[in-house]
């Protein structure tokens, strides 16, 4: 894993192990309020590629370093691409703008497409790209001091890397999706946990990261088989129908039930012991 000691370190994420099978992924640009510039839109996907791809790691946490989670886009950083596209005419521009919103997509849908489920704690500002990412996420927690604001408007576009498309999945409310979308105004945690954004909110930052390291730990103590599959099937539930869902299901487990890890943790349930006491094999 490339991270910060590390033989190719990242510039805008700090990579570390709290445990053997969870990764946690900070953003750290403290000093630019973790703006998202140019290197952190290539590093989260090849932070991720990379997480997919390891065999020890179970689940992710991913936060922010300093005083917010992240400020958003980096409009100094990313201007010359923003307002000054290549291309010989408007065809060709166009291409390369769309080349180019098609890559910065990529870097959210990456944590979805990550078979380990993703776990975001937020604290201070989650602002513009940083609503992008968390919905792009499994399982979201915030402090008390938390706001999410869908600010892409306030600087003249559409929303185009995510919030538009998975927070309705997300809220479920199109009212109330359309209203933060429309006015870029704050929700701040008590909404975002009464509209179901977030499921958990914590008094202060080291107390959401204990939560989500113990939160991570429950999840990394099951059968990475029955984790992976259950995130992946979610997921596919969620864009297709019930009936497509449950076809889906019956093909995955039809491979995935020939498993010894249900046989170990039938068997360590009915002894009454915990997951921890299992051990499964890597995957």
């Amino acid at each position: 894993m490339s991270s910060a000691g590390g033989p190719a370190p990242f510039t805008t994420l700090a990579v570390s192990r709290p445990t053997e099978a969870i990764t946690h992924v900070e953003l750290h640009r403290p000093e630019k309020r973790n703006a998202m510039n140019k290197a952190f839109w290539r590093e989260m996907v090849e932070c991720f590629n990379e997480i997919a791809e390891d065999p020890v790691c179970r689940v992710v946490v991913v936060s922010g370093s300093g005083k917010l989670f992240t400020a958003g886009l980096d409009l100094m950083d990313m201007a010359g691409d923003m307002l000054h596209p290549e291309g010989d005419d408007t065809a060709r521009v166009s291409w390369n703008v769309r080349r180019l919103i098609t890559k910065y997509q990529e870097t959210f849908s990456v944590i979805e497409k990550c078979p380990k489920p993703v776990v975001a704690a937020v604290h201070g500002g989650c602002i513009g790209g940083g609503v992008d990412l968390i919905t792009a996420c499994d399982i979201r927690l915030c402090t008390q001091d938390a706001f999410f604001q869908v600010k892409e408007v306030d600087i003249g576009l559409a929303a185009d890397v995510g919030t538009l498309q998975r927070l309705p999945k997300v809220i479920g409310s199109s009212s109330l999706v359309n209203e933060l979308a429309l006015t870029a105004r704050k929700m701040y945690a008590d909404e975002a946990k009464s509209c179901g954004l977030v499921s958990r909110v914590f008094v202060d930052k080291d107390a959401m990261m204990a939560g989500a390291l113990e939160m991570a730990g429950e999840i990394a103590a099951r059968s990475p088989v029955a984790v992976q599959g259950t995130k992946l099937n979610l997921i596919y539930a969620r864009d297709h129908s019930v009936a497509e869902g449950l076809n889906y299901m019956a093909t995955w487990n039809m491979s995935m039930l020939q498993t010894a890890d249900v046989m170990k943790s039938a068997q360590a349930s009915m002894e009454k012991k915990s997951p921890k006491d299992v051990v499964f094999s890597k995957l």
